[in-house]
């Protein structure tokens, strides 16, 4: 079994390009400052636990690169020909909140050159199809926004649009599909739009004893996450207990729940800390739904989604593991 010190340095290790240039690369005594802010029992199993998620499901530029370069040829999205495909395709810069979208497009037209010596702003003069890129869908609101906006404005009458993205939540991509098939019938335009993706998350309540995101089995028997519970709506729905999901990002179920219950109740704390945080900042991440938060285990060496725990990047007086750049 790895001892605490070999858990500090594999877990900077792998999230070692977080920000990278922005701000100072993760080392073992950053991890180690986070970690101390858990009750001393909970530290060593969480750091085994998290440890073996974040090789999982962090997801580092290499790794993007990788998805984006496989792309470029692969037959079933651009054809025999993929140079020739590429040539016919339009690149949408439309997104409307945060870099993401312009970076991720700088980093394939740096790719497209180098396999089909073509630049992305010399593509799709006349677009057979429409290419939307992003590192995350989350919640799907970011893609539905940007999408309803340019179907009631610059999308021509017929379109064929892939979604491409390094993760999809299924919540995200049900609810975001939603809207834009209600934005283009209200246009009146024909809006075909196909999904493409390194990682698949299920998240969706209905599958919740399947899921592959943080959604607890019991709740902690502590007074701040009990009060917390009393003032949702709702009560929160539970997964039941037996299954590492079918991405099977967890080690074990125990491993998982460990992590779930020391996420919520730090959630809970946080939330109680921090006065500026709204109240779709939920213990376990952003989520307008009346629940105990999103849940989401991804991080991409870009940022932090909001819809991950508030333990991993809430700051002052909370110590992140991953300061988040806000959009």
């Amino acid at each position: 079994m790895s001892t605490h010190t070999d858990l500090l340095k594999s877990i900077a290790k792998t999230i070692v390009d977080y920000r990278e240039g922005e701000i100072a690369s993760p080392t073992s005594d950053h991890v180690d400052t986070w970690v101390k802010q858990f009750d001393k029992g909970a530290q060593t199993p969480l750091l085994s636990e998290l440890d073996h998620v974040l090789k999982r499901t962090y997801i580092s530029r290499s790794d993007c690169r990788k998805f984006l370069s496989s792309l470029i040829q692969k037959k079933d999205f651009a054809s025999d020909d993929p140079c020739k495909f590429w040539k016919t395709v339009g690149f949408l810069n439309i997104q409307g909140a945060g870099n993401s979208q312009r970076e991720m497009l700088a980093m394939f037209d740096d790719i497209l050159q180098e396999q089909c010596k073509l630049k992305i702003s010399h593509c799709g003069e006349k677009p057979a199809a429409f290419l939307y890129l992003d590192d995350g869908i989350f919640s799907g609101y970011h893609v539905l926004n940007d999408l309803k906006k340019w179907i009631q404005t610059d999308a021509p009458e017929k379109a064929n649009v892939r979604v491409v993205v390094m993760a999809l939540h299924c919540g995200g991509e049900f609810n975001a599909m939603k809207g834009i098939e209600k934005a283009a019938a209200s246009a009146g335009k024909q809006i075909e739009v196909t999904w493409w993706r390194c990682l698949t998350i299920e998240n969706r309540k209905a599958f919740a004893n399947t899921s592959d995101v943080f959604w607890p089995t019991s709740l902690p028997n502590d007074n701040d996450t009990q009060a917390y519970v009393r003032s949702l709506k709702y009560p929160p729905v539970l997964r039941k207990p037996g299954s590492i999901g079918d991405k099977k990002f967890f080690s074990s179920d125990e491993g998982r729940s460990l992590l779930e219950q020391e996420f919520l109740q730090a959630g809970v704390r946080i939330r109680n800390k921090c006065p500026y945080l709204n109240v779709y900042q939920r213990p376990l991440g952003n989520m307008v739904l009346d629940t105990l938060g999103f849940g989401t285990p991804i991080v991409t060496y870009r940022n932090c989604a909001n819809n991950c725990p508030l333990a991993f990047w809430v700051g002052d007086p909370w110590y992140p593991l991953f300061p988040r750049k806000i959009n």
